[in-house]
């Protein structure tokens, strides 16, 4: 039965109890390292599908963590979920890890909700309800992959005399740009659509710019979900970081 919540209400609270779920599930103790992630990715997929499809049950789903089918290509409104976000941060009991509740419309990262619940407050950012930082004065610090750190990260950075600070999932990095906690996140090497459409659709909620490296917008519901590289900054930064790297 379709919910009469709002796109962003559902987003968000599907977010959190995703992440409450998984911290509960590692409170318990009973799974550890890999085991752990593999079975939080299990509870936490098996909740937002079903969410979703009692919510939404005319939008497509796009997971991580189920079977794909061609049946979403045909569809203008199609929800693409990340349920752990970092799965080995997850297992390893580290609070860089997310859940990713996103929304495309017609390709376009229309909508969007993090959690961040291994992080001190356990917050859920939306795309539909930015809420406004301060500027930083400070020298700019990119977040990069903590396992796989780009190779054009070292140009970016000098462009832009940037820090760079290595760091866990994809939602975690694009919401520490989001929070205010680095004005750079720049990937590539590999992502698919799940990894970023939410934390898209929320760093555009709130102004930031996002883009492929090569400055072209990220496209979603593609029958490849491949996505591989992406970059979320302060709109100021951009122009200096893709003419470093182009």
């Amino acid at each position: 039965m379709a919910s009469h919540e709002t796109d962003g209400d559902l987003a968000a609270r599907l977010a959190r109890e995703a992440g409450e779920l998984l911290l509960d599930l590692r409170a318990q103790g009973e799974f550890e390292g890999r085991a752990l992630g593999q079975e939080g990715d299990r509870r936490a997929n098996a909740l937002l599908m079903a969410a979703l499809k009692d919510a939404r049950p005319d939008d497509g789903i796009l997971s991580e963590e189920t079977h794909d089918t061609p049946e979403r290509l045909e569809k203008s409104r199609v929800w693409i979920v990340d349920p752990v976000d970092g799965t080995r941060e997850y297992g390893e009991g580290r609070p860089d890890w997310a859940v990713h509740v996103g929304l495309a419309v017609d390709g376009a990262a229309h909508l969007g909700a993090v959690a961040l619940p291994g992080m001190a407050g356990q917050r859920v950012l939306r795309s539909d309800q930015p809420i406004a930082c301060d500027p930083t004065t400070c020298r700019p610090r990119m977040v990069v992959s903590r396992s796989r750190p780009p190779a054009e990260a070292e140009k970016a950075a000098a462009a832009v005399d940037a820090e760079i600070v290595p760091m866990g999932s994809a939602g975690a990095k694009a919401m520490a740009v989001v929070r205010g906690a680095a004005e750079i996140y720049l990937h590539s090497g590999g992502q698919y659509e799940w990894d970023s459409c939410a934390p898209v659709a929320v760093a555009l909620g709130y102004g930031l710019h996002c883009s492929r490296l090569d400055g072209s917008p990220l496209r979603y519901n593609a029958r490849d979900t491949y996505l591989p590289d992406l970059l979320i900054c302060r709109p100021d930064l951009a122009d200096g970081i893709l003419g470093a790297i182009s």
